[in-house]
């Protein structure tokens, strides 16, 4: 349960409400001691025909009786028998405080209670189903209260687990993936709040019903009772064992959850690859098997969970056969102990044992659903464990203790011996790049070509800090951007890339979400530069138009517009753009050139592209072909055309390509 405990921080605003709730739990636990001691007078008035007056005055005469025995007993003890005289006095001052509160519930409970059987009868059972109805009363509210704790509690949880997703560098999270990130925000997160649930409910009230039957039961015969929490060592190590079963068995069938999770998410994403390739049959059976896989890991949990159950009640049963077995002896022999063992001050009766009874076994129902509770806990404790595994993880890309100030930048870029590999690769692999050193004035438009693989927008990516190298710097106007904030550093980059990424929202929220805080007019102004107005103005809701999931209501060339338009409000002194107009129509594209050939000026701009059309090279100053991670030659268009035989071949194979195209 350790994991529960980095839970404290997120609980303790709301400690108000568990202390309330645990008020009520106790009143709860003290009811169902009370419902059991009904038992009682029920034995008393029916298998015995004895009033409780009668009963009272019994007791009152017997205990008169001890006292004026133990008074003679002491009396005739020596002087010397210090011990013994101690003893002595201390049982006639017990049984005098006994028999004072006795005197007091004959004088004033007893005469406004009924004197019939029947009628008495019918007032135990009426003061029954107002204790049962009051102890319901509780439960519910304890449970409102600690459900409102619980979800306060968890809801800081998520929030500051989603916060420290979004502090997580772009690497770290790719590799964790989706679909089990979605896993953790929805399947653990539910696992762990409904664990956090019973621990504010159930284990808080549940020991306490135990505890208050047991400490009911001591006080009416302690030997006994002590003789049946024997078993209390045994019940302590039988729920070890299973704890750490039921752990390992929940964890690998959370996992095994994000499988499921991954399943999904990858068929719904590529839904129309499944249907027009026909891979629905493929699908099925990869997730066919998943969900087989988590049936195999769940059936490990439902395995040793089944066993809680009986192997608990087959404790609390012996338990009680300890303390009852010797108390039938008492009772069918008329005697006080056995084996010249004393097991009771005075010979107990039926109704007295019944009591017993009824108090032991008050204790084996709370029991019974701690053991249902604890196997629920030890799969909270799972999903705690997989959240805070997650909420551990460290950031790759932090910002300095000591942050320099960086300006807008208006001299240059310089990547100095740059060196980058993915998570994974071997080190026998060769490298995303490998040793780059290239510098770019400001103000220059960079095309980036290559083959794919050859380390492109592995090179660009690392100027936002998506990830940092692992060899070498890469400096803005002289200053290393791993001593600059993060935050500050891509104030100053837009980023367009090949796949528009656009929120469901609406058009407006798009294109502002370059720049939170721009105005309306603003906006208005970057989307009319980005000819987003062409489109937004057919639709009836105008920029107030819902874009739907990754803008599935739009064309690929009004999503890049809106991508560019919301990079155009950012106001950027570095723009990146990541094959910005490959995977949009030739009009489109047209239309985002003339746009860029207005917005680039007096920018720095990195543009990775496959094109080399007269529209592209009319906006490059220089060009950098890259090849397997590293930068095989720079220039100007024409000279490449001279001097390098991979930019010659890309660039006339394009050429052939596009005029088979038109």
């Amino acid at each position: 349960m350790g994991s529960f405990f980095r839970l404290i921080p997120y609980v303790l605003p709301h400690r108000r409400l568990f202390i309330l709730s645990a008020v009520f739990g106790l009143g709860v636990a003290l009811l169902w001691g009370a419902n059991l001691s009904v038992a009682f007078p029920i034995v008393k008035v029916l298998l015995q025909g004895q009033s409780l007056q009668q009963y009272a005055d019994q007791e009152a005469d017997w205990y008169r009786g001890e006292i004026a025995a133990k008074t003679s007993r002491l009396d005739s003890l020596g002087a010397e028998e210090l011990k013994e005289r101690a003893r002595m006095q201390g049982k006639i001052a017990e049984q005098t405080g006994m028999l004072r509160r006795l005197n007091w519930v004959r004088g004033k409970v007893l005469p406004h209670l009924p004197q019939d059987a029947f009628d008495t009868m019918a007032l135990v059972l009426l003061l029954l189903m107002v204790g049962t109805l009051l102890k319901g009363v509780g439960i519910f509210i304890q449970d409102v209260l600690v459900g409102s704790a619980v979800e306060k509690s968890i809801r800081g949880v998520r929030e500051a687990c989603f916060e420290h997703c979004l502090s997580l560098d772009y690497q770290t999270l790719t590799n964790e993936g989706t679909a089990p990130l979605m896993a953790r925000f929805t399947n653990d997160f539910t696992v762990m709040a409904n664990g956090l649930k019973l621990m504010g409910g159930k284990v808080i009230r549940e020991p306490l019903k135990a505890m208050t039957c047991v400490a009911m039961a001591f006080l009416v015969n302690w030997q006994l009772t002590l003789m049946s929490l024997l078993f209390v060592p045994v019940f302590g190590l039988v729920f070890y064992r299973y704890g750490k079963a039921l752990k390992a068995a929940s964890h690998r069938m959370m996992e095994s959850m994000s499988r499921i999770y991954e399943t999904l998410a990858e068929s719904f994403h590529a839904l129309k690859i499944i249907i027009a390739f026909n891979g629905a049959d493929r699908q099925k059976d990869k997730f066919r098997r998943e969900n087989r896989e988590y049936y195999h890991k769940a059936m490990q949990v439902v395995k040793v969970d089944s066993l809680t159950n009986p192997t608990t009640e087959l404790l609390g049963l012996a338990a009680l056969c300890v303390a009852l077995l010797p108390g039938a002896y008492l009772v069918l022999r008329g005697t006080r102990g056995i084996w010249d063992i004393r097991l009771t001050t005075e010979v107990m009766d039926v109704a007295r044992l019944s009591l017993l009874y009824a108090f032991l076994a008050g204790t084996i129902d709370p029991i019974r659903k701690l053991s249902s509770v604890y196997s629920r806990l030890k799969r909270a404790s799972a999903a705690t464990d997989r959240i805070f595994e997650l909420m551990d993880r460290r950031p790759r890309v932090a910002a300095p203790q000591l942050p320099q100030q960086i300006e807008r930048c208006h001299r240059s870029i310089e990547f100095r011996n740059v060196s980058f590999r993915y998570d994974g690769q071997s080190e026998e692999a060769p490298e995303a790049i490998s040793k780059i050193n290239l510098l770019v004035e400001a103000g220059e438009v960079l095309a980036l070509v290559g083959g794919n693989g050859s380390g492109k927008s592995t090179l660009v990516h690392l100027l936002p800090r998506l990830f940092d190298p692992i060899e070498g710097s890469i400096r803005i106007d002289g200053i290393d951007i791993r001593e600059v904030d993060p935050v500050e550093l891509r104030k100053q980059i837009g980023i367009v890339t090949q796949e528009p990424l656009l929120f469901d929202d609406t058009v407006f929220e798009n294109i502002r979400f370059g720049r939170p805080e721009a105005t309306r007019d603003e906006v208005l102004e970057a989307a009319g530069r980005a000819l987003v107005n062409e489109f937004v103005e057919q639709f009836p809701d105008g920029y107030d138009t819902i874009v739907g999931e990754h803008g599935g209501r739009l064309s690929g060339g009004q999503r890049q517009r809106i991508t560019l338009a919301r990079a155009i409000l950012r106001d950027p002194a570095i723009l990146i753009l990541d094959e910005a107009t490959s995977a949009i129509d030739a009009t489109s594209e047209d239309k985002i050139l003339e746009v860029l050939a207005g917005f680039v000026q007096g920018r720095t701009v990195l543009m990775i592209t496959h094109s080399l059309a007269p529209s592209v090279l009319k906006l490059v100053t220089r060009v950098v072909v890259m090849d397997s991670g590293r930068i095989i030659a720079t220039g100007r268009h024409e000279d490449l055309l001279q001097s390098c035989p991979t930019y010659r071949q890309a660039y006339y194979s394009r050429i052939h390509v596009d005029s088979d195209a038109a």
